[in-house]
């Protein structure tokens, strides 16, 4: 598939809500006198929270992004390309219908994989029920 950029005045969009795989992306350009608007609007858009970034100069509308946007992704990046997590290198949560909990990046992520099971193994058989603090004094 070729790489497709889809610029759209419908902050509904389709592709603007729905996980996608490929090289696809959706410009919704927003007005920048309703910032926080937009945020609210971010935040609502999809039922995903993976990857998410702002790109500002203004540290006041980053940290407003931060606050609004602190559940609409797992990854989030402030002026930096939103590439995911790096295996072995970050940490990942993501959110909402994304999953929860450790993923890439973290030894945990090998305990989603695994049923850890415990084997106990006697070779020489009790003769005694009790335990030394059981006896009478």
């Amino acid at each position: 598939m070729r790489p497709i950029v889809i610029v759209t005045t419908n902050p509904d969009y389709r592709t603007l809500r729905d996980e996608l795989f490929g090289p696809v992306l959706t410009l919704h350009i927003y007005d920048e006198t309703r910032w926080l608007e937009t945020l609210d609007l971010v935040d609502r858009t999809s039922p995903y929270a993976l990857t998410g970034a702002i790109f500002a100069q203004d540290r006041y509308a980053i940290e407003q992004g931060l606050e609004r946007l602190r559940n609409a992704a797992g990854n989030f990046y402030i002026n930096d390309k939103p590439t995911g997590a790096v295996f072995g290198q970050q940490p990942f949560g993501g959110a909402r219908a994304s999953g929860t909990n450790d993923k890439a990046g973290s030894i945990l992520n090998l305990l989603r994989w695994i049923s850890p099971r415990s084997i106990k193994e006697t070779f020489v058989p009790a003769r005694r029920y009790e335990y030394p603090f059981m006896k009478e004094r």
